[in-house]
């Protein structure tokens, strides 16, 4: 079966009862047993609810993998994952990565004896040389947040095979629909589903999909223990969010195309971060191991001074944090998704005070250019 017709049909076929084509919405804590040891197989909702089981089937659906798992934020889900380490562990990270991961590590796991070395993990190289005897994992986002960086899946995928490291791919950015991180041999691919998977800005929620079952049953356990779990309403959120994603993505990508190439050539614009570029140094690798080049960009003006004026003159775009939906949103990471990196690191990755990130919505494109052409005039 196609993608957009996976897509279109998860969640359905799930309510034999009635036949409801959209899944119900179970908001109930606990269930009645039939009786002495016997169980519907919901007991209690911590542990399964049919409207979370609905969306944690098909995510594992889109992914390719055997099991999905349905968080209450993108946070709780990296949270639980980064649970089946111990004190001692080491994981090599993209360096240049939403800023909340990098807090997670670096102030949290880190005081719990977990550690992380950051690196360009867009150099395979670079990688190898970070992993050390105690390193257990390998955690990368591609395109990375907000440089736009391509990591080559299938060699870090052999490279953590050869060393017996786990995969762990976060495929906010793209989604199953562009790309499928479990297909090229990760064992682990998470998402912010408050993103493209919900795509209105309207949910917070966090994905998960596995590869190997006996990894699943570990996650299961995880998810069951420290109980970030999911909601039944936000479940069916995100189940209704998903059907819409393939012709929301490919509106996106050709505004995110269009924007890119406008704002390549504006006096005012030093560079533009956008994987669908020709130009974009990961431009091949991408088109070979995704579908598409997804919605998210980023550029850097050549004066400070206009970043404030930008902010201030948008009336289309909005100036918010978060990304992927329907709406068109623009952040300053340096002050905003990444001010939890210290500044001497963000200088180096090139997360400046020049620099900004923009998720391109479903709007009409000519409203798009006039709206950034107006706050560049500014």
């Amino acid at each position: 079966m196609n993608m957009e017709t996976l897509l279109v049909r998860a969640g359905m076929e799930k309510d034999n009862t009635t036949g409801a084509i959209s899944t119900p919405i179970y908001q109930s804590a606990t269930f009645q047993h039939p009786e002495l040891g016997i169980s519907t197989g919901y007991d209690y909702s911590r542990t399964a609810n049919p409207t979370r089981t609905a969306l944690e089937q098909a995510i594992a659906a889109l992914e390719g993998g055997t099991k999905g798992f349905a968080f209450s934020s993108g946070m709780a889900a990296i949270t639980t994952v980064l649970f089946l380490f111990k004190p001692g562990d080491h994981l090599v990270v993209s360096e240049d990565l939403y800023g909340g991961t990098y807090r997670l590590l670096a102030q949290v796991f880190h005081e719990l004896g977990i550690t992380a070395s950051f690196v360009d993990t867009s150099c395979i190289e670079k990688v190898e040389a970070a992993i050390c005897p105690e390193t257990r994992a390998l955690f990368i986002e591609t395109p990375t947040n907000p440089l736009m960086k391509i990591t080559d899946l299938r060699r870090i995928t052999d490279l953590a095979k050869a060393r017996d490291l786990l995969l762990i791919v976060d495929n906010t950015f793209m989604t199953p629909y562009l790309q499928q991180p479990l297909a090229c041999g990760a064992d682990i691919t998470l998402h912010s589903a408050t993103k493209y998977l919900g795509g209105h800005n309207d949910t917070v929620a966090g994905l998960v999909a596995v590869r190997e079952e006996e990894l699943g049953e570990r996650i299961g356990l995880l998810q069951n223990a420290c109980g970030a779990i999911l909601g039944p309403q936000d479940s069916w959120l995100i189940l209704r969010g998903i059907k819409t994603l393939a012709v929301r993505l490919e509106r996106q990508q050709q505004n995110a195309l269009a924007l890119a190439q406008w704002l390549q050539k504006h006096p005012e614009v030093e560079a533009v971060y956008y994987p669908g570029l020709p130009e974009h140094p990961g431009h091949h690798l991408a088109s070979e191991q995704a579908s598409g080049f997804g919605a998210m960009l980023s550029f850097s003006v050549r004066n400070s001074d206009l970043v404030p004026r930008i902010l201030k003159n948008i009336k289309v775009i909005t100036f918010a944090e978060s990304l992927g939906g329907v709406e068109s949103l623009i952040t300053f990471p340096a002050r905003q998704t990444h001010a939890d990196i210290p500044e001497e690191v963000r200088a180096q990755l090139g997360i400046t005070d020049r620099l900004l990130r923009l998720s391109v919505g479903i709007e009409n494109i000519d409203d798009l250019l006039i709206d950034l052409e107006g706050a560049l005039r500014c």
